[in-house]
């Protein structure tokens, strides 16, 4: 697939460019990004180069991995990453993907990281087919989990040993988003559990 761009009222979302490479290395320095996401630690201007250009490029042509820099739409500053992955392929029966993000230290608390990742869901559900939308962080980062719920992500609990971080096994927040969640038409039909 060809990389696109996606525009939201404050924000340009486009694939990262090996022009970026600087200020994701920047913003990469902070502590709190290698603590709660899988970037490298240290994180190093050749990880910063590889990010924005071939690990980029090779997941926008694999069809599988669309990583987008948010960008401001007044200055072109960098204010986070939104990367989407899709579990297993389109043609599968389950059109899943999960959605991930980090916020440059000093662009946190306005609002930028759930614009842009609603941007992200909301392309997802209508271009490429996918019909549930999964966001999974490390218990306890609450940060994530508050942009996950200003997206409309449905809380569903706590899993097990599901990330594996620096070696270690960690349990981690778990929530889903559907099309419907967000005002837009299911392609498969849902029959909701009707509780206990």
């Amino acid at each position: 697939m060809e990389p696109i761009t996606l525009t939201t009222e404050r924000l340009v979302l486009r694939t990262m460019e090996p022009a970026d490479a600087d200020a994701v290395y920047q913003a990469c320095q902070d502590p709190e990004i290698s603590r709660w996401t899988s970037v490298p630690s240290p994180y190093t201007r050749q990880h910063a180069a590889d990010f924005t250009g071939p690990v980029s490029a090779q997941g926008w042509a694999d069809d599988i991995l669309y990583n987008f820099g948010a960008f401001t739409r007044d200055g072109g500053t960098l204010v986070g990453s939104v990367g989407l992955v899709r579990l297993g392929k389109l043609g599968a029966p389950d059109h899943q993907a999960e959605l991930g993000y980090w916020a440059v230290k000093e662009q946190r608390g306005r609002g930028y990281t759930a614009e842009a990742g609603l941007a992200v869901c909301r392309w997802a559900f209508t271009d490429l087919g996918v019909q549930r939308m999964e966001w999974f962080a490390d218990a306890g980062n609450e940060g994530s989990r508050a942009v996950a719920r200003r997206i409309g992500f449905v809380m569903e609990g706590t899993m097990r040993a599901k990330i594996v971080h620096n070696g270690t096994r960690r349990d981690c927040w778990t929530g889903s988003l559907l099309p419907s969640d967000l005002g837009l038409p299911l392609a498969a039909p849902y029959l909701a559990f009707p509780g206990e």
